[in-house]
């Protein structure tokens, strides 16, 4: 198991950049990690890697054995799924990622009960509101708050997701309601931003009656955690774009209301993305069915409290 745990680290190291990384990701130190790769690189007869103070890069040698190293294990991945019993012993660890609010409000409370379905199922839940890379970061599933461009990996819509502006009462009687996103410009509107690295630019994507149109946002406020704006917006700091199942519990209670209704943002969708051979594993099909079957329902429930508490 030893030649196989090293293969591991070694496709790690390869697809982070980083023995560090790779270290962290699978649970271990710089130095075991060095030692392993070390380890494949003398059984192998090859240079893997070119390592300096700053940079890690791999040979040619290493690039080709990638490849192939990826494949072996997948092949052990898929041969060892086959002989697990999934309705009596599925077993294993899940890596999954999901947007911040998402985790909170709708993923994390039902890891604790799919946990006491499948004791020997564990769940790495890891929460953050910028991109991450399903293959690079070695994850079997995230959760995706977006419209997608063309992907190669697995997608099952999870949700269509309806968004609005909506702002504080103490923002609206300081500031005023804009109409619409003309206005938003127009009154410089502080708006409350999401952004995180690699996030360019500073525009909302409104519905208009000529069709999806952006608007330059400008605001004193931005960060790349979503619950950091909405805790901006309920203290009267500006305006935040939000799906509504994020916020529905503050707009029944008042605290938050819509703003420049004239022109809505465009609905976003909640997904869940894999890699195809993930879902052959069956612990990754029991994980997916189950809080996809779970967020839906929660998602439901608060759409229906904000239309029965407005008469929408």
């Amino acid at each position: 198991m030893s030649y196989v745990n090293n293969i591991k680290m070694f496709v790690r190291v390869h697809e982070l950049g980083s023995m560090s990384a790779a270290a962290r990701d699978q649970r271990t130190s710089p130095a075991v990690a060095s030692a392993r790769i070390s380890e494949l690189e003398k059984h192998l007869g090859v240079r893997l890697f070119n390592r300096t103070t700053r940079s890690l890069q791999p040979t040619e040698n290493g690039r080709i054995f990638y490849e192939g190293a990826r494949k072996v294990l997948e092949a052990i991945e898929e041969a060892e799924a086959a002989v697990i019993d999934v309705t009596q012993n599925p077993r294993g660890s899940i890596f999954v990622a999901a947007p911040l609010g998402i985790g909170r409000r709708f993923i994390a409370p039902h890891v604790p009960s799919f946990k006491d379905l499948y004791p020997q199922i564990d769940v790495r839940l890891r929460l953050s509101d910028r991109k991450v890379d399903v293959t690079a970061e070695g994850l079997d599933l995230a959760f995706h708050l977006g419209l997608l461009e063309d992907s190669t990996l697995k997608v099952r819509l999870v949700a269509d997701c309806p968004r609005l502006l909506c702002a504080a009462p103490a923002y609206i009687a300081r500031r005023g309601n804009p109409a619409d996103g003309a206005a938003l410009v127009a009154e410089r509107h502080d708006c409350l931003n999401l952004r995180f690295p690699g996030a360019l630019e500073f525009q909302w994507t409104l519905q208009t009656q000529d069709g999806p149109r952006r608007f330059e946002i400008t605001g004193p406020f931005e960060s790349d955690d979503g619950d950091v704006l909405t805790g901006w917006a309920l203290d009267g700091r500006g305006i935040v774009m939000k799906p509504i199942f994020e916020v529905a519990e503050y707009l029944r209670a008042g605290r938050l209301v819509p703003v420049a209704t004239a022109t809505p943002p465009t609905p976003t969708q909640l997904s869940c993305l894999s890699q195809h051979r993930r879902l052959r594993d069956p612990k990754i099909r029991l994980f997916v069915d189950f809080i996809i079957g779970r967020v839906k329902a929660d998602m439901a429930a608060r759409m229906q409290e904000l239309a029965s508490d407005t008469g929408g």
